[in-house]
């Protein structure tokens, strides 16, 4: 290994233990107070940095528990579901998105998060409809 690929490993290893910290950070800001959700989204993407998608599912569903018409929050929702191989909730949860009000199509057709849906009908549908 030549130092190159030990400075990449040991900042990859630091940027883990980073996440990991502050997943910890934000998790007891949550239980400590439920509803804060600017903790809860940070939270929620700290576990998808972290590849805990079915963590980030259940924050992002605890969001929209919280803020059912937030149309961030329901296409933060879509992604997770994305991520856990739920294409037909996740496309859902994009209509619902944008009937709330998302409506930047470009980063939805580019986001990696929904790069299983590329090939979704519905997703397609959908970008067709809004394109």
């Amino acid at each position: 290994m030549d130092g190159l690929d030990l400075t990449t490993t040991c900042a990859t290893k630091l940027d883990r233990i980073g996440s990991e910290f502050l997943a910890s950070i934000y998790s007891e800001e949550v239980r400590r107070r439920p509803e804060n959700i600017d903790a809860l989204s940070e939270l929620g993407h700290v576990y998808t940095k972290l590849g805990r998608y079915d963590d980030g599912l259940e924050v992002d569903l605890r969001i929209v528990a919280i803020a059912p018409e937030d149309p961030t929050a329901r296409y933060n929702l879509a992604c997770s579901q994305a991520l856990c191989g739920r294409p037909s909730a996740a496309v859902d949860s994009l209509r619902t998105a944008v009937v709330l009000g998302y409506d930047d199509l470009k980063f939805m057709a580019e986001d990696e998060d929904l790069s299983v849906l590329r090939d979704h009908p519905g997703f397609v549908e959908l970008l067709e409809e809004l394109g």
